[in-house]
């Protein structure tokens, strides 16, 4: 029985990591820009705690299924002609679920042209908050594509017994330490002092318990404040001057806008990488990862708007980071973060990326092998063997 709930939990304990960028509320969006159910959030400017990657804060059961949702005309056109296996007739609309965050506005994009009608690829999109609602639409070939946090596709890949392949990572590290104190410039300079942070028992937590380890320290050196949602420790940072706070994007820009005094004084992805020089098999510090159901993978028509789909994605994802301004009007028109000025800000530290092939199983394989040393539940009891990482 504790097995089985450190498994579930750990279902839900990467979402935040993803869901950092996320807006004040959530929609799931259909290719055709139809709003279909509105869902609760708990963020002002965007939804859990620290990308999202599972929720840090209020964790949800992996096991359980969205509640039955109203459906549209045009979601009933999409699901006419969407592949529910292989050897399905063209045209092809694979059914992409995203988390509301940094994944998602590695998308807008592509969902902007799908919704204009000028994407090469035929999809239908859906934007949700919870991770476990992806696992969830995965297991019962609800959705074909879904971008989640990377322990997660882990996870997914021993639940549906090796039935999943991870195409792509979709977005790194999004963890900030800010501060207004100057002289904290490393790991080692926390000694002492309180940080702020959500997620206790997470993916976030144990990014940052392993970077006090390979610094030879421990949450014994300091103490570790942890609050339910990063909203809090936002507050925290307001009214406290010399309060130090562990967040995703975009509540750092939030933060450093309600107290001009803030600043960002740790990168955790860069500190990985300096953590993992000179040793071999660390990866790097993975937020989300791309994974369809492999069935799409063997059939022809389908495998070939997969394809097509990942260079979509792959341009998308270069948009996001080469039109900045572009981008945020996008993430705001589609309620990822409600104004695009915060969008503006925070893009550029959302590590939107599109890595695929060697460099992917690579960078992906450490992180998720240096998670399993930590905790074997994180990951779902097992690493992913090399059928899991798909290349093309």
């Amino acid at each position: 029985m504790k097995k089985t709930l450190s498994i579930v939990m750990a279902f839900a304990m990467g979402a935040a990591l993803l869901s950092g960028c996320s807006g004040p509320s959530t929609s799931e969006t259909t290719a055709a820009g139809t709003t279909t159910a509105a869902e609760t959030t708990t963020a002002a400017p965007e939804t859990t705690a620290a990308e999202t990657t599972a929720a840090p804060e209020t964790t949800t059961a992996a096991e359980t299924t969205a509640a039955p949702e109203t459906t549209t005309a045009a979601e009933t056109t999409a699901a006419e002609v969407s592949l529910e296996g292989p050897g399905q007739s063209e045209p092809v609309t694979l059914r992409i679920g995203s988390l509301k965050g940094p994944t998602s506005m590695g998308l807008v994009s592509l969902m902007d042209k799908a919704e204009k009608g000028e994407a090469e690829g035929s999809y239908e999109f859906t934007m949700v908050s919870d991770a476990s609602e992806l696992v969830a639409k995965v297991v019962s070939k609800d959705l074909d594509i879904v971008l989640v946090p990377a322990n997660m596709s882990s996870i997914l890949y021993q639940r549906t017994s090796q039935s999943v392949n991870v195409l792509n990572i979709n977005t790194l590290g999004v963890l900030y330490v800010v501060a207004a104190d100057d002289s904290i410039q490393s790991i080692p300079d926390l000694a002492g002092k309180t940080v702020y942070m959500t997620g206790k028992g997470t993916t976030p937590d144990y990014v940052f318990q392993h970077l006090l380890a390979v610094n030879g320290m421990s949450a014994d050196d300091l103490t570790i404040e942890y609050k339910s949602e990063p909203t809090e420790v936002a507050a925290v940072l307001k009214e406290q001057a010399d309060a130090i706070g562990l967040l995703p994007q975009p509540f750092v820009t939030v933060a450093m806008a309600q107290n001009e005094a803030l600043k960002i004084v740790l990168d955790l992805t860069a500190e990985w990488d300096k953590a993992q020089e000179g040793q071999e098999g660390g990866g790097s510090l993975v937020t989300g990862v791309t994974v369809v159901r492999s069935e799409l993978l063997a059939d022809e028509a389908s495998a070939a708007a997969v394809k097509l789909f990942m260079d979509e994605h792959a341009a998308s994802a270069g948009f996001a980071n080469d039109d900045v301004a572009g981008a945020a009007e996008l993430v705001a028109q589609f309620g990822i973060i409600e104004k695009a000025p915060v969008a503006q800000k925070a893009l550029p530290y959302c590590s939107i990326v599109c890595i695929e092939g060697d460099q992917m199983k690579e960078m992906l394989s450490g992180y998720l092998n240096v998670l399993y040393e930590m905790d074997p539940t994180s990951v779902g009891g097992q690493l992913p063997d090399d059928a899991f990482y798909f290349a093309r």
